[in-house]
């Protein structure tokens, strides 16, 4: 008999790749997903750890699930992911009703655990593997659009970056096998996709070793470009200390592999991220982005950025902000510093900016920020390119949205084009966040 599963995903594409692999394994147990938790009989929620606020959200659902349950007895309630890794013990608590507890190396074992709640025990299994790539599932798609899909070529992460807590969520670096992840790229252009992003916490370094022939990401990236002149193919994301000249000219070699790259810098101050162990300073960045620029002109570059973290100074902050000038981001993800529990941050340094000197840094960032992406945009005005459709415009079914291979995104008439075609539009506007154009 047919069993409803409906399914939330917070935090990062990882996890949005992570569900589909659980999707898929479900379904070969006679589970099909449901948009409507009233006829679930089974809910999972795919968490993150990775900031204070995607946890809180987290808490205030399961208030909304227990309600469920008590209005449809005999539904389960699991949380998967990063959360269930890092508060195991929190999420049994007999209140919060959860009912499943996995990490993100157990989804294999849901099943089992499904059966053994069902029973009426309290079903956990959070252990980190060293081995699981999860290459041999192919994941049941969710991508709204039939366009662009997400494929991950590695989990895990070992840079140990002080504020992070995905090692340790999440657990060691490990690569999947390059031949898994192109027969799954080959099998997105038979379902009519024409778009991957390449996933990985690091894709630069992505590493397989077969018969003594290494394979890392400049040569998977070339690989994946081969496959399709007509799919594009994106990757994220990129650790500055790893981005590679070589990854930078098999991007300038492939039309079809995007110029657009996620350089996260985290921090402008040298000192700052030496304290976060990032492993390289401001003036490495700079080269990277010196670089990028050489070998690859008109690439857009997008960062990440986190105010007040331990012990910032104005000065560190300055840093910051001149460097974001600098770099003529074109856009970024911006965030306060939140202390995560057990990362060496917490255990180490004090958190001793406080939160209004953390607020205001973080309105002079984002304010630059909108300052730098109008800028970017306006530069575009009058210039023609290629759009991949993805579908209607968030604010009218008459207009169409896509993005460049920049990934800027683009909004101009519907007329006769479709998601998934490609289209040559010349830009005739732009706001900070959108260019606006038509078929040229």
């Amino acid at each position: 008999m047919s069993r409803k599963l409906y399914i939330e995903t917070y935090g990062c594409q990882m996890n949005v790749a992570d569900s589909e692999v659980v999707i898929s394994i479900l379904k070969d147990e006679g589970f099909n997903v449901t948009g409507s938790m009233d006829d679930a009989d089974l809910i999972l929620v795919n968490t993150c750890s990775v900031r204070d606020n995607a946890e809180q959200r987290v808490w205030g659902r399961l208030d909304l699930f227990k309600q469920q349950k008590q209005k449809k007895p005999g539904t389960l309630i699991g949380i998967i992911g990063c959360m269930a890794e890092r508060l195991k013990e929190q999420l049994l608590e007999a209140d919060k009703m959860v009912d499943i507890v996995v990490g993100p190396d157990a989804y294999r074992d849901l099943p089992r655990l499904i059966g053994e709640a069902y029973e009426g025990h309290k079903a956990v299994n959070v252990l980190l593997s060293r081995e699981e790539t999860y290459a041999d599932i192919s994941p049941l798609r969710l991508d709204r659009n039939g366009v662009s899909s997400f494929v991950s070529i590695m989990r895990g992460c070992n840079n140990m970056c002080t504020y992070c807590v995905v090692p340790y969520v999440r657990g060691a670096e490990r690569s999947r096998d390059p031949e898994t992840i192109i027969k799954e790229i080959m099998d997105l252009i038979d379902k009519g996709f024409r778009e991957v992003t390449l996933l990985g916490q690091n894709v630069d370094s992505y590493s397989w070793d077969t018969k003594g022939q290494k394979t890392g990401f400049a040569e998977l990236l070339e690989m994946t470009g081969r496959v399709n002149p007509l799919l594009r193919v994106r990757f994220s994301t990129s650790h500055p200390k790893d981005m590679s000249d070589d990854v930078l000219e098999v991007m300038a070699r492939y039309n079809n592999i995007c110029k657009h790259i996620h350089l996260p810098a985290q921090s402008g101050s040298s000192r700052i991220l030496k304290l976060m162990n990032r492993k390289y300073d401001r003036e490495w960045y700079m080269n990277r982005i010196r670089a990028i620029r050489k070998i690859l002109p008109g690439c857009s570059l997008s960062t990440d950025m986190i105010s007040g973290f331990c012990t910032e100074t104005e000065k560190d902050h300055q840093d910051s902000l001149s460097l974001m000038e600098w770099a003529e981001y074109d856009f970024a993800y911006m965030f306060k510093y939140n202390e995560r529990p057990d990362t060496k941050a917490a255990r180490k340094y004090p958190d001793d900016v406080p939160g209004e000197v953390k607020t205001k840094r973080l309105n002079e960032i984002i304010a630059l920020q909108n300052k730098l992406s109008l800028k970017s945009k306006k530069k575009d005005i009058g210039k023609v390119y290629e759009v991949l459709v993805e579908g209607f415009s968030k604010k009218s079914t008459n207009d169409l949205s896509g993005r460049t291979s920049q990934n800027k995104v683009v909004v101009f008439p519907a007329g006769k084009h479709q998601p998934g075609d490609y289209v040559k539009i010349r830009i005739t506007d732009c706001t900070s966040a959108t260019l606006i154009g038509k078929p040229a």
